[in-house]
């Protein structure tokens, strides 16, 4: 019997036609084989491998530490697992600070190495030549406007972004110059609204409310993995530390208890 075909692959064509038949876009991170293979099975449309693995996957306080062969690492096993879903990689900082032909480096990096589909840059206006240097090269770029987490030091901590005015000229820049979406990050939801109504190309919200193409989200926040502080706009669908804590503190206490293993564990 043979082996029924893989699900057909969202593409950028494919993200373009559902924000213009107004279907939403789904888009969560990943960060290993086992986690991307869940999300591409649930119908997941797209994953972004994301610079936040240097905060909810290695512990940091930012996104800065993480480098740019960490992120081919991780981004080859999601590309590996990623049967339907698009997945977008982010450039790390500097990749997308340095010299455009850094980033031409690191955007091909993803192409060749990874399996992946895209890559995400920080940044609007002032980014314009990088994205249209990426695009021209065949590397499809993700432009993220809005709170951008690399600037952290620059605009003193993560906050909410209320220059209307501004955010538009970055998004029609990003996509002037040839990117195939637009992230939205912690903005309020009229401006989002406006953004999304000003562009043609489709818009993925974080904190951004819900007039946009789709929304994204940590994935370590929505299944409750994360420890302590949540934004205001995540969901959290699940509490998996508390799940996993007991699962541990069960199988400890049965082992020092003498309970486990059973007979039926055990071989003869």
């Amino acid at each position: 019997m043979s082996n029924p075909s893989p699900p057909p692959r969202i593409t950028t064509t494919t993200l373009a036609q559902m924000a213009r038949d107004a279907q939403p876009i789904t888009m969560l991170t990943a960060y290993d084989f086992p986690t991307a293979q869940i999300l591409d099975e649930a119908g997941v449309d797209c994953l972004l491998v994301g610079d936040s693995m240097a905060m909810v996957v290695q512990g940091h306080e930012t996104t800065l530490p993480v480098t740019m062969d960490q992120m081919i690492y991780h981004a080859e096993m999601v590309g590996r697992a990623a049967q339907r879903a698009l997945v977008v990689v982010d450039l790390p900082f500097p990749e997308g600070q340095l010299s455009i032909e850094q980033s031409l480096r690191a955007g091909a990096r993803v192409l060749k190495e990874t399996r992946c589909h895209a890559v995400k840059l920080e940044g609007g206006s002032e980014q314009a030549q990088r994205i249209e240097a990426l695009a021209t090269a065949g590397i499809p770029v993700m432009a993220h406007v809005g709170l951008r987490p690399q600037n952290v030091h620059q605009d003193g901590g993560y906050r909410v972004q209320r220059d209307t005015e501004k955010l538009i000229l970055d998004a029609n820049t990003a996509e002037q110059a040839g990117a195939f979406a637009v992230l939205i990050e912690c903005v309020p939801t009229d401006t989002a609204r406006q953004i999304t109504e000003a562009l043609s190309v489709p818009t993925i919200g974080i904190g951004a409310g819900p007039h946009v193409s789709g929304q994204v989200l940590v994935t370590n926040d929505l299944i409750g993995l994360t420890a302590g502080y949540l934004p205001r706009f995540v969901k959290q669908y699940d509490n998996l530390r508390q799940t996993i804590s007991h699962s541990v503190r069960s199988y400890c206490d049965e082992v020092r208890s003498g309970e486990y293993p059973e007979a039926k564990h055990s071989f003869k």
